[in-house]
């Protein structure tokens, strides 16, 4: 293992790393930069453990980059360009680093500025206006945001789903809070959440208490993308048995309901109204039902449990699923193993199909063993990228993506239960990646992707 290259400081040093120098290749440790500013010394090549003292990075004052200055007798190449002996080069985060006219028998750098409450304040203010991140009911950072259409307002899933709820009740239209258009379609801002969420970890002083934001998750009723119901009267015409809806009256968004009442049910004309991801057909959003109309691994409203519990049947008027594309996770059955498993990574994923062959088992066998410990609580579901990991259980209903999500993160756990010894021989010799499952180099580099385990956790990174 080649040791850490070194920063060597002309400025007061700091405690605090505020850059690396990240290796692409993840058997040799990152340059930590702690000074403002300081020479770089360390390995250039693969072929020789020897350090070179090559260029010097200066901390800009913005905090969002840095200037380098080669200091070596090599041409240095940053994003591809050409940085001569004594010139210099602005480097912002990710930018790419090679102590070397080209990319062959040169290591490749990538200049990563790490996050603090001094530089994550300096990009809010640099980069954010807090005023243009409010909801203009609560007038406070979005909290779980939604946007609405066709005006593109945004507002707290809370606040909009109570001001959706009263508009309905008094009107016969709902109209944006902010500029008072109709609105005929909110749905979740995953983009916009993050935000929010990155502006409220960078300054505490926009943090609401618990008890506020437990109040607002109370009242939040937006969980898909839902099409606003309008009680603007549809012109209709007969057409033999069928009755049709005028599409220049904007209500195309109709379904079997909306025509006749089924299962002693009829839409009104503030009926909202849930697009299945499935079919693409229409159904309205019914709170408070023992049929299920949402996946609860991703939030996605699928139309096939619905309708087939109503008896309804697809026609060419109106699309209809299929009941299995919303079921239990204890009814679906597998074969192969899916390409999410291990990251994408098929050397892992070969290596987990031979030892489930090894012991004589089956791949569903497998599934449904771990099935039983989710079920029972035995797993950490920490890792588990659906929504509402903690209530999965064997019975709950989800869409096959999400199974498939489900599948991958009960592999892991199969993997990282098995003793090394009873693992094929290839694999056992191996040493685990510093990143772990979340490395990165696995995906572009087939040589590190099988000479290292990436079935474990990280050591290094971000996600350590």
């Amino acid at each position: 293992m080649v040791e850490m290259g070194e920063s060597s400081a002309s400025a007061k040093p700091s405690d605090e790393i505020w850059a690396k120098l990240v290796q692409s290749d993840s058997r040799y440790l990152n340059v930590e930069i702690r000074s403002d500013e300081g020479e770089i010394c360390s390995e250039i090549s693969a072929t020789s453990s020897d350090k070179h003292s090559w260029c010097k990075i200066s901390r800009n004052s913005d905090l969002c980059s840095a200037t380098m200055e080669n200091k070596s007798s090599n041409t240095i190449l940053v994003d591809g360009a050409e940085v001569g002996n004594g010139d210099t080069a602005v480097i912002k985060d990710g930018s790419e680093i090679i102590p070397g006219p080209d990319r062959e028998g040169f290591f490749s750098y990538k200049f990563q500025i790490m996050s603090s409450p001094e530089t994550s304040q300096t990009l809010l203010k640099i980069c954010v206006d807090v005023d243009h991140a409010k909801c203009s009911i609560c007038l406070n950072i979005w909290h779980d945001v939604v946007t609405v259409a066709p005006c593109l307002h945004n507002f707290c899933n809370g606040c909009f789903s109570e001001w959706l709820r009263r508009s309905q009740e008094k009107r016969s239209t709902v109209l944006c809070p902010q500029c008072r258009a109709v609105v005929q379609f909110v749905g979740k801002n995953h983009f916009l959440r993050t935000i929010a969420e990155d502006m409220v970890r960078a300054d505490s002083s926009l943090r609401r208490s618990h008890d506020e934001v437990a109040l607002l998750d109370t009242y939040a009723s937006v969980r898909s993308n839902l099409v606003i119901g309008s009680a603007k009267k549809s012109r209709k015409r007969a057409n033999t048995s069928t009755t049709m809806v005028d599409q220049n009256d904007g209500s195309d968004h109709h379904c079997p309901q909306c025509v006749t009442a089924v299962g002693g049910f009829r839409c009104n004309n503030n009926t909202d109204h849930l697009q299945c991801q499935a079919c693409g057909g229409m159904m309205p959003s019914r709170n408070g039902l023992s049929v299920p109309q949402y996946c609860l691994g991703c939030d996605r409203p699928f139309c096939g449990p619905y309708w087939n519990a109503l008896g309804v049947t697809r026609s060419s008027s109106y699309p209809v699923c299929s009941r299995d594309t919303l079921k239990p996770i204890s009814e679906y059955t597998i074969s192969a193993i899916p390409l999410l498993v291990h990251e994408k990574n098929p050397h892992e994923q070969k290596i987990t199909e031979s030892c489930i062959r090894q012991m004589g088992r089956t791949l569903q066998d497998v599934i449904s063993e771990w099935i039983v410990k989710l079920n029972n609580k035995e797993i950490d579901t920490t890792r588990m990228t659906l929504n509402h990991a903690d209530m999965m259980t064997a019975g709950t209903l989800v869409c096959s993506d999400c199974y498939q999500k489900l599948v991958s993160f009960l592999l892991y756990w199969f993997r990282i239960s098995i003793p090394n010894h009873l693992l094929p021989p290839e694999a056992s010799a191996r040493e685990d990646c510093w990143y772990g499952y979340a490395c990165r180099t696995q995906h572009r580099n087939e040589d590190h992707a099988r000479k290292l385990n990436h079935v474990c956790r990280p050591t290094r990174g971000s996600h350590f």
